[in-house]
């Protein structure tokens, strides 16, 4: 037995609504698509930005790229060198505890005359090497210029455990004081002496010469040895015979010139004595 269907207007209602489904899907499928797309797109947009705000200070890590180095880039050129400062000497002591080491060589007399044996001793921190120092000071006693010009005087540095007839002590200003008893206020720390068949020799006046010598170090150290060594030979202090001369070896030249010119030597080269007036 057949069955009646629906009504007409029944069936257009349902293929009307079915229709209208079908549109709806449509859109929801192109807007879902579209956004998409916008959102693609929004992404790359935020990329190039990205890649153009980094590009003024160096590549962009999205870009996954290392910028090559400059073909042929030569090195900044080096400044050129200046001159090389010599190290400034470094200032001998002052003081010391006042111990003393003695010279541990010997040497042949010099001169014709009695040979007086010395040896040297320097003060412990001092910096002075005793045997250096005697040779230095063997040298500056041998020498022509010097008191063995004379024929009346004679040297001879003595070794270990021999006696001797002076001793050369090198120390520090302050115990250059305590030993050669300075009170005069220009001379504290700035002496040297010659007391009880003992040379004192300040230290700084060895390592730096005298403001008032025009001459090196080296030079001034003979003027210390012969000036004291003359006075251990009986010699007085000498001034300046005329403006312009050598200064005398005996004369306190760390006081001033008086018009003389600086000179460490008794005798010149060809065994003149430079003497001068005799100071009272």
């Amino acid at each position: 037995m057949r069955t009646k269907g629906p009504p007409m207007a029944t069936r257009r209602s349902v293929k009307a609504r079915r229709a209208e489904r079908r549109r709806r899907l449509r859109r929801t499928v192109l807007g879902s698509m579209a956004l998409a797309a916008l959102s693609v797109t929004a992404y790359w947009l935020g990329l190039e930005r990205g890649a153009a705000t980094a590009a003024p200070g160096g590549p962009s890590p999205a870009a996954g790229r290392v910028a090559a180095p400059a073909e042929h880039a030569s090195p900044a050129p080096s400044p050129p060198p200046g001159p090389t400062a010599s190290p400034s000497p470094s200032p001998s002591p002052t003081a010391a505890p006042g111990a003393f080491t003695a010279s541990s060589t010997a040497g042949r007399a010099q001169g014709q005359g009695r040979a007086l044996r010395w040896r040297v001793e320097t003060e412990n921190a001092s910096g002075v090497d005793p045997d250096s120092a005697a040779r230095n000071i063997e040298e500056i006693l041998g020498d022509r210029r010097g008191w063995i010009r004379d024929p009346s005087y004679g040297f001879r540095l003595a070794g270990p455990g021999e006696p001797v007839d002076f001793t050369v002590k090198i120390a520090t200003p302050a115990t250059t004081d305590r030993l050669c008893d300075v009170v005069t206020p220009e001379l504290i720390g700035e002496t040297n002496c010659q007391a009880h068949h003992t040379i004192v020799v300040n230290l700084k006046r060895w390592q730096e010469g005298s403001p008032k010598f025009r001459g090196p170090a080296a030079e001034y150290r003979a003027l210390i040895i012969n000036h004291e060594v003359g006075h251990e030979l009986g010699r007085g202090h000498e001034t300046c015979p005329r403006p312009g001369a050598p200064a005398p070896a005996m004369m306190q030249q760390i006081k001033g010139l008086q018009g003389c010119t600086s000179n460490a030597w008794p005798h010149t080269a060809d065994g003149t004595y430079l003497a001068g007036p005799p100071v009272p």
